[in-house]
């Protein structure tokens, strides 16, 4: 198949781009720049110039391929809501663009949309009172006959060139000489690893069914408190606790993020789809991958 995948320089639509031409399929990354049209003509990926803030840019490459993943965002969290309700306007765009061609899109989302304390499974709907919602509004045109999918995505993607939240929060404790974590750490983060997320992704795309909903959760639950602590063995600093009213003060816009009780369960997906984790968990990645010798971000 030949497959938009936008995001395909990235730390996850990169993986996602290798997995498919692994599998024989013809992907075309969307690239905003020269300097990332040449990053995906090296890697044997074909090009298509555009940018997700200009919805028509990327839907004018629909009519060419037989199916889109869609991976990029805006991950400048000082405008969070905006960029959720951006990639719904995209999403929306792509999916209506597809009514009627008989082909899939799949989209990256969170597991973070959903309930937390509990495990949040694929059957659970997104919140929208969740900014990150904005995501998975496109599943409805499954009425239309567009093959709709998302693949929530933990708060933790982890691996080789992890540039999201574990990096952030080693920068913090690096810059603070301590990793911290607020109250009494056993808030939960589910986790995987990049490679087995991709190999979701592409799985569902080959697979192509309407309205689903996949989890790429190797991990369900790890307590922040365990993450932190991994750190601080890894930086060789302490491991404090600090009190929920001090959390924004030291992990500023990571806050919210670092109080987050999500755990989230796969059994749907694993059954459904015959995907499994494959790779090494988030703790013995982070003692394995370069976390902790040179600075991050």
């Amino acid at each position: 198949m030949r497959i938009l995948v936008t995001g395909a320089t990235g730390f996850i639509g990169g993986a996602i781009a290798k997995e498919l031409l692994h599998r024989r399929h013809n992907p075309i990354g969307l690239a905003r720049s020269a300097s990332s049209a040449d990053a995906l003509l090296d890697a044997g990926l074909d090009v298509h110039r555009g940018d997700i803030t200009d919805p028509e840019s990327v839907t004018s490459a629909v009519d060419e391929v037989d199916a889109v993943i869609h991976t990029a965002f805006n991950h400048d969290f000082s405008r969070y809501t905006a960029s959720c309700r951006e990639d719904g306007q995209l999403l929306n765009a792509l999916a209506r663009k597809l009514v009627g061609a008989n082909k899939t899109l799949i989209a990256a989302s969170a597991t973070i949309v959903g309930r937390t304390g509990s495990p949040i499974t694929e059957q659970n709907a997104a919140s929208e009172q969740i900014p990150r919602s904005s995501s998975e509004a496109f599943l409805s045109y499954a009425d239309d006959g567009v093959r709709t999918g998302v693949v929530r995505l933990p708060p933790t993607v982890h691996g080789d060139g992890d540039t999201a939240f574990i990096p952030a929060l080693t920068a913090l404790a690096r810059e603070h000489g301590v990793s911290a974590y607020p109250g009494d750490g056993s808030n939960r983060w589910p986790a995987v690893h990049r490679d087995d997320a991709a190999r979701l992704f592409c799985d569902a795309v080959e697979q192509g069914r309407h309205d689903a909903r996949y989890h790429a959760v190797a991990e369900t639950g790890i307590a922040f408190r365990t993450i932190a602590e991994a750190i601080g063995e890894g930086l060789g600093v302490p491991c404090e606790r600090i009190p929920n009213d001090q959390a924004e003060s030291h992990f500023g816009w990571l806050a919210m993020f670092a109080a987050l009780d999500n755990p989230a369960s796969s059994e749907w997906t694993q059954e459904t789809t015959g995907w499994a984790p494959r790779e090494m968990g988030l703790i013995s990645n982070m003692r394995n991958v370069d976390y902790f010798n040179t600075p991050s971000l």
